[in-house]
């Protein structure tokens, strides 16, 4: 019985060793693809500004809808 005991500790070790791997393999992978980059003021090239204005409404605020 002492050699069953030994043998479960023994692959639960093991076990215990390969998740442990598994999760740090995952979390190196998964920081690779994650960008770095902090939001900044700066213009983009190519960006030509804001859109252009939206006719006004043909019906006042709270007026249903004909």
């Amino acid at each position: 019985m002492s050699n069953n005991r030994s043998s479960h500790r023994i692959a639960v070790a093991i076990s215990a060793i390969i998740l442990a791997a598994a999760m740090i393999v995952a979390a190196i992978t998964t920081l690779e693809g994650v960008e770095t980059r902090h939001a900044n003021n700066e213009i983009q090239p190519g960006t030509t500004g804001l859109d252009h204005p939206h006719p006004p409404l043909d019906r006042a605020p709270g007026e249903p809808v004909k």
